[in-house]
């Protein structure tokens, strides 16, 4: 689909989003959740670094510069705007481009074409696992809510994440016939991108959104922002699909069945200690 303009047009429309129809105070009362989308907005909103430094790694590749100059870039953006505009309707007085500033500024040191995998392939299917994590996020966070609008929001969103990972994984296969990266080989970069979730971008994104909105420095007071960190992240352990998470997971390794079902379980229990912590 393309607009007028001949530039591809997106797969929604944030002015299609009706966010004066929320009740901020209703909305509100689940404190833990915004701080959540919150968080997100955060880092759906840097994603152009990320998505600069992917095209310079795959410069040749036009195919896939196109893609992520066309396509993901703009959907990952419009991610952010539309979550900082939820944000700005539930917490009116929240000085989100300051807290956001803030947040780039720590979170632009951990992206970097060095960091990424040392193939091109491998760094395809480090991508599975981040699309995977955000996929499954936005179902939680979907399935988490009765409030309409962010019901809405978040599925569109989740769609997007998805086929994000779907063309990761397409051009992880087609890198893969040539670069012929073994199992193990592609076992090891899922795992270390499976490690830096955690230590990463929402830890980042949260330690700022609780600093700005509580005015505390989460180092200086630990047990809270802790406390509020484990509440989060039960919160969307009680919706996660962990079926979902594990299949997309697993992909990438193109397994025989028998194969499969014995790393299951390691696998399994290392996403645990990320997405289902």
């Amino acid at each position: 689909m393309h607009s007028e303009g001949g530039v591809p047009a997106l797969p929604w429309q944030l002015e299609d989003i009706d966010f004066a129809s929320i009740d901020p105070i209703v909305a509100a009362r689940n404190e833990d959740l915004i701080v959540l989308l919150c968080a997100s907005s955060f880092v759906e909103s840097g994603s152009d670094l990320y998505s600069n430094n992917l095209a310079l790694y795959f410069e040749g590749d036009k195919q896939v510069q196109a893609w992520l100059d066309s396509h993901w870039e703009p959907e990952e953006l419009q991610h952010g705007r539309a979550l900082r505009a939820y944000i700005a309707r539930v917490w009116p007085d929240f000085d989100w481009h300051k807290a956001f500033t803030a947040f780039f500024a720590e979170y632009a040191k951990t992206c970097s074409v060095e960091d990424f995998e040392k193939t091109r392939g491998l760094e395809l299917a480090a991508r599975c696992v981040v699309e995977t994590g955000t996929a499954t996020l936005y179902r939680a966070i979907s399935e988490s809510t009765d409030e309409p609008i962010l019901r809405t929001l978040t599925s569109n969103i989740r769609i997007d994440e998805v086929r994000h990972y779907k063309y990761f994984l397409k051009h992880f296969h087609l890198y893969n016939r040539f670069e012929k990266n073994g199992r193990f080989a592609v076992l090891g970069a899922l795992i270390r991108r499976l490690r830096e979730i955690k230590s990463e971008d929402s830890n980042i994104a949260l330690r700022h959104v609780y600093k700005a909105r509580f005015n505390r420095d989460p180092g200086l007071d630990s047990t809270h922002f802790k406390a509020m960190s484990d509440r989060v992240n039960h919160l969307v352990k009680r919706h996660l699909s962990a079926d979902m998470c594990l299949k997309m997971l697993m992909k990438p390794l193109n397994l025989p069945a028998r194969l499969q079902s014995v790393l299951l379980y390691p696998i399994s229990k290392i996403a645990q200690t990320i997405f289902f912590r």
